[in-house]
């Protein structure tokens, strides 16, 4: 009897279908999308057994409105929509499984957003940015420290959590100025967009001084459990995406360079500690970090196409976005970009013609 039990998937647990459903993603995700998946299945598995629902095979269309009902009352839009994508994938799981009747995942209701509600607005500015990048490059203390090494990769190539901790040292090409990308899921670093998230990044040659001075001095020389060798590392090897978010946050911390601006001392604030300095409310994790990045290059002049190719996203994804200027800024690319046109285009071309 309990053979049969076993291998009726309608008897699977929540947590233990949740696990089943990760496994099965593992082998074509990235670490950060795991994670990501993970906290919000575990919360919907949570919600099962404070329900009473002791199996995936208990689960009704009603449930999924219920559940929905009690996340929209907690969480904004934006994050909604993200857990209520991850549930609908996961019911697609079960009922592929057989362990949930068919229609359980389209009872799972995406809240229809707006492109503005979409996307946050928060983000490194980028004269935050700049002056911090200057005040590491002429601190001695500082210079080439772990923190400037991410800084100088994260912000100069708007590059994504999961492609600056799959960098390797030998991805770091000194001679020619850049770093190049790539997509290795069979050793531990997936790229997001797998192959077509490949490509080479050029750097200043203020970043490259910087980086390789945290090679020479400051990194420590550790491989992975796959014998690779990270560019950005830590005493166990490769970093953790947490680890990531932590120098990133450690990396921006306002105090570093000026008085902070929340009224704290330096010596004696709590956020300064690696384990504490996601509290500070002017730190920034990575993604604002990017989204900075990003709209410091259109902001620069930078065509939209050429920003994509460097960051590896799409035309729409980086105006939707990530395109975080202020509106007046925005306007006035605008109207830079339609003079372009004018010059490049428009002067050329003849809008009429004496044709019949």
């Amino acid at each position: 009897m309990s053979r049969d039990r076993d291998r009726d998937p309608s008897n699977l647990k929540p947590r233990k279908a949740k696990d089943r459903y990760l496994r099965r993603r593992a082998a074509d995700s990235t670490e950060e999308s795991m994670e990501g998946w993970f906290y919000r299945l575990k919360l919907f598995a949570e919600w099962c057994e404070s329900e009473g629902i002791e199996t995936v095979g208990e689960l009704q269309p009603y449930d999924m409105d219920r559940y929905y009902e009690k996340r929209s009352a907690e969480i904004s839009p934006v994050t909604l929509e993200g857990e209520m994508w991850t549930l609908k994938m996961f019911c697609r799981f079960l009922e592929d499984l057989g362990a949930a009747e068919p229609g359980l995942a389209a009872a799972v209701h995406i809240p229809d957003l707006d492109p503005e509600d979409r996307s946050s607005d928060v983000k490194l500015h980028g004269d935050r940015a700049t002056a911090m990048l200057a005040h590491f490059r002429e601190d001695d203390a500082l210079y080439g420290s772990r923190r400037h090494a991410f800084l100088e990769l994260a912000w100069t190539t708007g590059a994504r959590q999961g492609g600056l901790r799959a960098l390797d040292l030998q991805d770091f090409y000194i001679g020619d100025r850049f770093v190049e990308f790539r997509h290795r899921p069979d050793t531990g670093t997936p790229l997001k967009n797998k192959r077509g998230g490949e490509r080479p990044v050029a750097l200043k040659q203020e970043s490259v001084d910087a980086i390789a001075h945290y090679i020479r001095h400051e990194r420590v020389d550790a491989t992975d459990d796959h014998s690779r060798q990270p560019l950005l590392t830590t005493i166990q090897g490769r970093p953790s995406s947490s680890a990531v978010r932590t120098w990133s946050y450690l990396a921006t911390l306002p105090c570093l360079r000026t008085d902070c601006p929340h009224g704290k001392s330096h010596a004696t604030c709590e956020w300064t500690h690696y384990t504490q300095c996601s509290k500070c409310p002017s730190s920034r994790s990575p993604h604002p970090t990017r989204t900075g990045a990003v709209t410091y290059m259109l902001n620069q002049g930078w065509p939209p196409e050429d920003v994509a190719e460097r960051v590896n996203a799409t035309v729409k994804t980086i105006e939707q976005h990530y395109d975080k200027a202020d509106p007046e800024r925005r306007r006035q690319r605008l109207r830079e970009r339609m003079e372009d046109r004018r010059r490049d285009l428009i002067e050329n071309t003849e809008f009429t013609s004496n044709a019949i």
